[in-house]
C-alpha cells in the first residue's frame, strides 16, 4: 500500500469516525484516570489492562544500567540476558519476536526480530528515555503483528513548552560504576524559543563484569559451559563494550492545540561480545563472535492535534529506521574469520485518533482508531577469510538473502461504552496486511520467498466497578504472529544450536483469557490478574540431523545440535498469576512488592521413538518460561529532596526445561538456581540544579544469574551518578 493511499485511508477512516461520535456535551470519563491520559505525545495503552509504569524519577533512583534493566522491579517481567551488553523482556512467558517495543509509539520490531531473546531493546538509551509503561498480554488490535506475550511502550523526554517563556538550560550528567568498571556521560541542552527543543550526547565504555562467582546446576551439580571466567573465578570472559548516543527533538506550537515534532535518535555500540559464544562452550578460549557494530537510528515527524469538536486526540507519524549489524566470528585454530553485515530499512506510516465521549445508541462512548504501514528493506552479506593464506571470499548469501522485503500493517477501530451498573465493557477488531518476498540462492540451497496474509483479530472486556475503589476486570484477546524473515530465511547460531531457515511457516496465534481485581483505597493500591494463553501453530525448534543442514553452511554441519523452527500441530498453553501491592506509610514511606508464577507446556516437536518401549512425552515445557519471581521495594522521601530506598529481587530454581534448554549451555545441568538479591538506593535532589544518586547493588554478593542468561548478575559494588544544571 503507497503512503499515498494509507493517508486516504486514514482520513476517511477518522472521518467516518468524527461523523459517528458527533460532538455533545461530555458525559464524564467512562476510563479510569491513568499516567496515559496525560500522555499527549505517543500511542495510549487500552485501559482496564495489567499494566505498570516506570517514571522519570524511577529511573533517576534505581540507576539501571540500561532500558531492560530499568523493568527488573516491575510485576510480570523478567529479564534475560544474552551479554552484558544485551537484555531482553520476558511478558507471560514470551519474548523477542512474541513482544513489542515501541518508542514514542513507533515500532521498534522489525521483520529480523529472532524467535527467542534479542538485544535491540537494549539499543534505547535510557538517558534520552521520560517512562516506560509494560502491558501485559496480547494487544494485536490497536497494534498488530508481534503484540503476543504483551507490549513495552517508551516515551522519550520531551521538548520544553515555549508558552513556559524563553530559556536555554544546560545539564552534564556522569556516573561510574564498580563491578564493570563502568565510565560514562552525557551532556545536554533543554530549552525554548520560538519552539521547544532537548539534545544530547553521551557516551560510555564498559569493561568486564565481575560476579558473585559460578553458578552450580541442581544435576550434578557442575558450572555451565558459559561464560568463561578469568582466574579470580569471578570476573566474566566475553562481556564489556562501548557505546555512544545522541538525539535531538524540537517541538513547534503553530497553532492552538497543534504540536509539530522532528525528532532524532542514534545508538552506537562498538565491541560487543556475545558472551555465549565468546568463547562457545567446547570451544578454545580464543574463539570469540563479536558485535563490532550495533547501530540504530530512528528520525521521524509527528503531528499531534486536539480539535474543539469530535476528536479529543489524533497523532500522525512519518518515521525511518535503520538497524545496522556487523559480526565478526575469530576462530584462530582453524586460521577463519567469518564477518557478517546486515542493514534493515524501515519506513513507516501511522495514524490514530482518539474521539470525545459521545452518544452512541443512547450511552456514553469513545473510539480509538487508526491505521499504520510499515515496509522493510533487507541488506545482508556474508564473507570467510583464511588469515593463514591471508585471503578471503565472499559468501553468496549473508545471514538473511540479500534483497528481502517485508511490508506489514492494518487498521482497527476500538471502542468503549459505559453500560447501566457501573460496567465499562470495551471491544474492538484489526484487519491486518503483511508481504514477505526475499529472492531465491541456489549456491546455498536458500529457496525464494513470496507470502502474504490477511490476520483479523479482536478483541472484548469487561470492567465492573463494583465501588469507586475496586474493580473486576475480564477479557477475552486474539492476537496473532505473523512468520518474518528470520523465521523464513536465517541462519544463525543461537544458544540450542544452529538454526536454519523454514520459508513454509504459518502465523502464529494466541487466545488469552484474563481476569483481574484492581483496588485503590486510601494508602493501599493492589493489582491480580490471572491469565490463560492458548497459543496454536506456536513456533518452535525442532531438533534436525547433520544430514538435513542446508548446502553451504559448514556452522550447521560443526555445530553440536540442529534446529529448524516448525509450527506445532497442537495447541500450547502458557497461565499464570501476576500480583502487585503498593502500600503507602507514615513517614512517608512506600512498600511495594510484586509476584508473578507463570507455567507453560506445548506438543514434542520431536518426532517419537521407532521403539514404542523408549520413553516418549507427548507435551513438554516451553522454552525459557520464566520461574516463580517477585520483588519487595522500600521507599523514604523527605521534602528537603533526600531519599533512601531498599529493594530485593528473588526468584525460585528454574527446572521445568524444554528439549531446547536442555541443550543450551547458559541453563545449568537441571535448570537455573534460585537466587536472593538486595540493593539499596540513596538520592538527593536540589530542584533542577542537582541530583545525586548512589546505588549499592548485589548487598549480599550473591552469585545468580536471570534464567536463560549467558551472564551471572553483578557482584557486590557502587554505582554512582550525578547530574547537574547551573540554572
Amino acid at each position: 500500500m503507497s503512503a499515498r493511499r494509507l493517508a486516504l485511508a486514514a482520513a476517511a477512516l477518522l472521518a467516518a469516525s468524527a461523523d459517528v461520535l458527533h460532538a455533545e456535551p461530555s458525559y464524564g470519563t467512562i476510563v479510569l484516570a491513568g499516567p496515559e491520559d496525560d500522555d499527549d505525545e505517543g500511542d495510549l495503552l487500552p485501559d482496564g489492562r495489567a499494566r505498570s509504569d516506570v517514571s522519570r524519577s524511577d529511573l533517576e533512583r534505581r540507576q539501571p544500567r540500561s532500558a531492560p534493566d530499568a523493568l527488573l522491579y516491575e510485576p510480570g517481567v523478567f529479564v534475560q540476558k544474552t551479554a552484558h551488553g544485551q537484555g531482553s523482556v520476558f511478558l507471560r512467558g514470551l519474548t523477542g519476536q512474541q513482544t513489542l517495543v515501541l518508542f514514542d509509539g513507533i515500532r521498534l520490531n522489525n521483520s529480523t526480530y529472532r524467535q527467542g531473546p534479542n538485544q535491540y531493546f537494549f539499543t534505547l538509551d535510557a538517558r534520552a528515555i521520560d517512562s516506560l509503561s509494560v502491558l501485559r498480554g496480547g494487544a494485536s488490535t490497536r497494534y498488530g503483528s508481534d503484540a503476543l506475550g504483551g507490549v513495552v511502550l517508551a516515551r522519550p523526554i520531551r521538548a520544553p513548552d515555549e508558552a513556559d517563556g524563553a530559556f536555554v538550560r544546560p545539564s552534564l550528567f556522569l556516573r561510574a560504576t564498580t563491578a564493570d568498571d563502568e565510565r560514562g556521560g552525557r551532556v545536554a541542552v533543554e530549552g525554548a524559543k520560538g519552539v521547544g527543543f532537548v539534545a544530547g550526547v553521551g557516551a560510555r565504555t564498559v569493561g568486564l563484569l565481575e560476579s558473585g562467582g559460578p553458578i552450580f546446576g541442581p544435576a550434578g551439580g557442575l558450572a555451565p559451559l558459559v561464560p568463561r571466567f578469568a582466574d579470580d573465578g569471578r570476573t566474566q570472559l566475553g562481556t564489556g563494550f562501548d557505546e555512544l548516543t545522541a538525539d535531538a527533538r524540537v517541538t513547534a506550537r503553530p497553532a492552538k492545540q497543534h504540536a509539530i515534532t522532528a525528532a532524532a535518535y542514534v545508538y552506537r555500540q562498538l565491541d560487543a561480545p556475545r558472551t555465549d559464544q565468546c568463547a562457545p562452550p567446547f570451544a578454545r578460549h580464543d574463539e570469540c563472535l563479536r558485535y563490532e557494530e550495533q547501530f540504530r537510528t530512528l528520525v521521524y515527524a509527528a503531528w499531534d492535534a486536539r480539535p474543539e469538536r469530535g476528536f479529543e486526540r489524533t497523532r500522525v507519524t512519518l518515521s525511518f529506521q535503520r538497524q545496522h549489524e556487523r559480526r565478526r566470528n575469530d576462530r584462530p585454530a582453524s586460521f577463519v574469520v567469518q564477518i557478517g553485515e546486515d542493514d534493515v530499512d524501515t519506513v513507516g506510516v501511522t495514524a490514530r485518533a482518539t474521539t470525545r465521549t459521545a452518544r452512541l445508541l443512547g450511552r456514553p462512548a469513545r473510539l480509538h482508531l487508526g491505521v499504520d504501514s510499515y515496509f522493510d528493506r533487507i541488506a545482508s552479506t556474508g564473507e570467510i577469510g583464511f588469515t593463514d593464506l591471508g585471503i578471503s571470499r565472499e559468501l553468496s548469501r549473508g545471514q538473511y538473502l540479500d534483497g528481502s522485503s517485508y511490508r506489514y500493517g492494518g487498521a482497527f477501530l476500538d471502542g468503549e461504552t459505559l453500560l447501566p451498573g457501573r460496567v465499562v465493557l470495551r471491544a474492538g477488531g484489526r484487519a491486518s496486511w503483511l508481504a514477505a518476498r526475499a529472492p531465491g540462492d541456489p549456491a546455498s540451497g536458500s529457496r525464494p520467498v513470496d507470502r502474504a496474509w490477511f490476520p483479523l483479530v479482536g478483541h472484548v472486556g469487561l470492567e465492573h466497578r463494583v465501588r469507586p475503589w475496586l474493580g473486576l476486570h475480564a477479557q477475552v484477546d486474539r492476537s496473532f504472529r505473523a512468520p518474518n524473515l528470520d523465521d523464513m530465511t536465517s541462519r544463525q547460531q543461537t544458544g540450542p544450536g544452529f538454526q536454519f531457515e523454514n520459508p513454509e511457516l504459518e502465523p502464529e496465534s494466541a487466545l488469552t483469557t484474563e481476569v483481574g481485581v484492581t483496588l485503590a483505597r486510601h494508602a493501599l493500591e493492589v493489582d491480580l490478574w490471572l491469565f490463560r494463553m492458548l497459543l496454536d501453530g506456536a513456533v518452535g525448534k525442532q531438533p534436525r540431523e547433520a544430514s538435513d543442514c542446508p548446502p553451504e553452511t559448514p556452522a550447521c554441519l560443526s555445530s553440536w545440535s540442529r534446529f529448524q523452527l516448525v509450527n506445532a500441530q497442537a495447541t500450547a498453553e502458557i497461565r499464570g498469576v501476576e500480583a502487585s501491592a503498593r502500600l503507602l506509610l507514615p513517614g512517608p514511606v512506600a512498600v511495594r512488592g510484586t509476584f508473578a508464577w507463570t507455567w507453560g507446556d506445548g506438543p514434542n516437536l520431536v518426532e517419537p521413538p521407532a521403539d514404542p518401549s523408549l520413553p516418549y512425552e507427548e507435551r513438554v515445557p516451553l522454552s525459557r518460561i520464566p520461574p516463580v519471581n517477585g520483588t519487595v521495594e522500600a521507599r523514604w522521601h523527605h521534602r528537603s529532596g533526600l531519599a533512601l530506598g531498599a529493594g530485593v529481587r528473588w526468584a525460585q530454581l528454574a527446572d521445568r526445561l524444554a528439549i531446547a534448554d536442555r541443550s543450551d549451555a547458559r541453563i545449568p545441568d537441571g535448570g537455573t538456581p534460585g537466587f536472593v538479591v538486595a540493593d539499596l538506593t540513596a538520592s538527593y535532589r536540589f530542584g533542577r540544579r542537582l541530583i545525586a544518586a548512589l546505588a549499592l547493588e548485589n548487598l549480599l554478593d550473591a552469585a545468580y544469574r536471570q534464567h536463560g542468561s549467558s551472564v551471572n548478575g553483578p557482584a557486590r559494588g557502587l554505582v554512582i551518578s550525578v547530574e547537574a544544571a547551573p540554572w
